[in-house]
């Protein structure tokens, strides 16, 4: 998307923090069609990303904007109307929510990306080091806990995503009603074992790594056809 060829194109990243993803892809991007929006829950997140020289030396049009929003909120971001994103980023963002908010995040999502527009995931995966070393007092339910700060983080399966994902979206987003589902094009587990030589220590790395898809205009048609053929056939 960073590609000086590339063409119009807009990057929503939700739970930006301190803009350690916006600001190196502001800094190799040679797209001057590129709109970025940087997202957080915490203002000041967001206060930190607007201080960066980098972020106040923008020429008009800025290619980043930053604001505060809530993805599991009613409200879509500002700035950002209902298909209107190309590309959703949300790394470790779902973690942090509890379980019943993930359906909203799905709707919000679904209602902002274009037909075709994409999301790429990233998260912990059950069985994670970060997992095993929560004491029984952090536990709030299976694989939800929360840590000393009071902040709260989730470790999924790869089966629980994948369903969560492919389930049908219903409900309301943005004054846009939903009834359609992601596709998953790619879903998989990352495990690593990082070793600290120093401390003689191995630590047992789990992370969920997936690729979504909201069905395009076409898709839609094929599917709505396929449909009707298998009705025609039934009768």
């Amino acid at each position: 998307v960073t590609k000086e060829d590339y063409g119009p194109v807009t990057v929503l990243e939700v739970g930006a923090g301190a803009g350690n993803t916006a600001f190196p892809l502001m800094a190799m991007n040679r797209n001057r069609e590129l709109k970025l929006h940087a997202c957080d829950y915490s203002a000041r997140a967001i206060d930190v990303i607007r201080s960066q020289p980098a972020y106040i030396a923008q020429e008009s049009p800025a290619v980043l904007q930053a604001d505060v929003w809530d993805i599991a909120s009613q409200e879509l971001p500002p700035g950002l109307a209902a298909g209107s994103v190309d590309l959703v980023l949300l790394i470790f963002i779902f973690s942090a929510l509890s379980p019943d908010q993930w359906t909203q995040a799905l709707r919000n999502i679904f209602t902002l990306l274009k037909p075709g527009g994409e999301v790429l995931f990233r998260d912990y995966g059950r069985g994670d080091l970060a997992q095993v070393r929560f004491k029984k007092g952090r536990y709030l339910d299976e694989n939800f806990y929360v840590r000393g700060d009071g902040t709260r983080v989730y470790f999924f399966e790869e089966q629980e995503l994948r369903d969560l994902w492919s389930r049908s979206i219903g409900g309301v987003a943005g004054g846009v009603e939903q009834t359609a589902a992601f596709e998953v094009q790619n879903l998989a587990v990352d495990r690593r074992m990082l070793v600290n030589r120093q401390r003689k220590l191995k630590m047992y790395r789990c992370w969920m790594q997936g690729h979504f898809r909201k069905p395009s205009q076409a898709d839609e048609s094929a599917r709505k056809s396929e449909s009707c053929n298998n009705d025609l056939d039934v009768k």
